[in-house]
């Protein structure tokens, strides 16, 4: 049996801490609800096997925000909503960290 929590890594932390420091920067980019989850993800807090399942939709749904043209996806300097928003949600590392233990957790 899978455990019924999920512990963020620190590269989640690191990436949602980022995205938060550029959202109050460029006041851009993530709703109330990826604020929330960028919280947890610095923290490290445990998630359930639910914010698991939400945090794999949400990539499922917003790997387009990669190819938009407005600002740059993956600046400092002049990030995407997208971009800042991905970060929110832990980044790269934590898609892939959603994508797997989604799968487990099915």
């Amino acid at each position: 049996m899978m455990s019924d929590t999920f512990k963020p890594t620190a590269r989640m932390a690191s990436n949602a801490k980022k995205g938060l420091k550029l959202r109050e920067k460029f006041g851009r980019g993530g709703t109330d609800v990826g604020v929330r989850r960028a919280e947890q993800l610095a923290a490290q807090k445990e998630l359930t096997a639910d914010d698991v399942t939400s945090m794999h939709s949400y990539f499922a749904r917003h790997k387009v925000d990669k190819y938009g043209k407005a600002h740059a996806w993956g600046s400092d300097t002049d990030p995407s909503a997208g971009y800042i928003a991905w970060l929110l949600w832990g980044g790269d590392d934590g898609k892939e960290w959603a994508d797997r233990n989604a799968k487990e957790s099915d």
